[in-house]
């Protein structure tokens, strides 16, 4: 199996995983799947890690599934298991989804599963020269990475069927009013500003961004109302840790916080 179908490094508190495929549109098969799941799990589990940056190599982010690798798969009636050093790319069940927070920096194409996997993740970067396009519909099939369920939650019932059900591609301007990208960046910035997203987050406090996170998850599963209830509560085990020391002393001292995670 090829261990290049995804380029990984750490870099300070970030890790960054590369698609890298170019020659194919960077097309998911079987490997690039699992090296990116096995990279979440390392993002999940290393406590030096705080935040993950996903981005691609080539003209493009993601052509989408490798499809014919994929018919067996889905004829199958389900995604391939999730290994114990593996973390479920498109997060489906809360179980197996990454725990910390992952950024996106998308170019070029961006289709199918490149929308879902965006989709899963907390914040989505994309150059001004971006295509979206969530186009199974085209081939016969429907998206079941998430796009059906995610789509209405962050775009609207009637916007994401406005592109569920036509496969149409759309843009960067789009993609930023519908909530797809929350930041739009000329072609040749897009990793430095999806990196300098991602280190701002990593230099958090990394216990409250995890917290933070947590809580906005189980809204989105749970309810408002229930995970309001649970606010405090949540929080109260963090008063006791040295980043929260270390942010009130910052805000006395007025100076930048050097969080350690504990």
């Amino acid at each position: 199996m090829s261990e290049n179908k995804l380029l990984v490094e750490q870099r300070g508190h970030v890790l960054l995983m590369g698609l890298n495929r170019p020659a194919k549109y960077n097309a998911f098969d079987h490997d690039m799947w699992h090296e990116l799941a096995r990279a979440y799990a390392r993002l999940d589990s290393d406590p030096e890690l705080r935040c993950g940056l996903v981005y691609a190599e080539g003209k493009h982010f993601t052509a989408g599934l490798d499809l014919p690798q994929w018919t067996d798969v889905f004829a199958s009636g389900a995604w391939p298991p999730v290994a114990g050093d593996e973390r479920c790319p498109v997060g489906l069940r809360a179980e197996q989804r990454c725990r910390k927070p992952i950024v996106f920096a998308i170019h070029g194409i961006c289709y199918t599963i490149g929308i879902e996997l965006a989709l899963v993740a907390d914040i989505r970067i994309c150059s001004s020269d971006v295509r979206f396009g969530q186009i199974e519909v085209k081939r016969g099939i429907y998206a079941v990475g998430g796009a059906t369920v995610r789509m209405v939650e962050e775009f609207g019932y009637a916007n994401a069927q406005r592109y569920l059900l036509t496969g149409d591609e759309f843009g960067a301007q789009e993609a930023l009013r519908l909530g797809m990208v929350q930041e739009v960046v000329e072609p040749g910035q897009i990793f430095d500003a999806g990196l300098a997203m991602a280190e701002k987050v990593a230099a958090q406090a990394p216990l409250g961004v995890q917290a933070s996170l947590e809580s906005s998850r189980s809204a989105v599963r749970k309810g408002v109302d229930v995970e309001a209830q649970r606010l405090v509560e949540r929080l109260a085990p963090l008063m006791d840790s040295e980043d929260v020391k270390e942010g009130v002393q910052s805000f006395l001292e007025r100076r930048a916080a050097n969080f350690q995670g504990r």
